[in-house]
């Protein structure tokens, strides 16, 4: 085997760039006075959803009052929920075998249906709000 020269140095520089990037990434307070903004997403419930019902994001079960708020047939989440639309070109790329990844995320809600008999309303349409 042979020893790097410096490598004692090498080490100490990536540990200090993954501090850096530690610390950048770190959510900070907003300054005295200013109101953080959060985006908000909204998924709009089928007609035939009606409580009670369950509420899932990525196979997650999701609190009312923790995770999400209702208002009529409308849920409101506080954090920002995306879904992934494939282009064509990203497409192409992905028939060939070179994987391009984004956050997309999926809304599921379980409820009962008025004969009594469980169903699941899938991958529901989210909005910005």
């Amino acid at each position: 085997m042979f020893a790097l020269e410096g490598a004692p140095r090498v080490r100490a520089a990536l540990l200090t760039d993954l501090s850096c990037h530690v610390d950048r990434t770190r959510a900070q307070a907003p300054p005295k006075g200013h109101n953080r903004t959060v985006p908000k997403s909204i998924v709009k419930l089928p007609a035939a959803v009606r409580p009670p019902y369950q509420v899932f994001v990525n196979g997650v079960p999701q609190r009312e009052g923790v995770d999400y708020q209702v208002k009529g047939q409308v849920l409101m989440f506080e954090r920002e929920l995306r879904k992934d639309r494939i282009s064509k070109r990203r497409w192409f790329l992905g028939a060939w075998g070179v994987g391009t990844y984004k956050q997309d995320d999926s809304v599921d809600v379980r409820y009962d249906a008025p004969d009594g008999s469980p169903r699941v309303a899938e991958a529901l349409e989210i909005e910005a709000g």
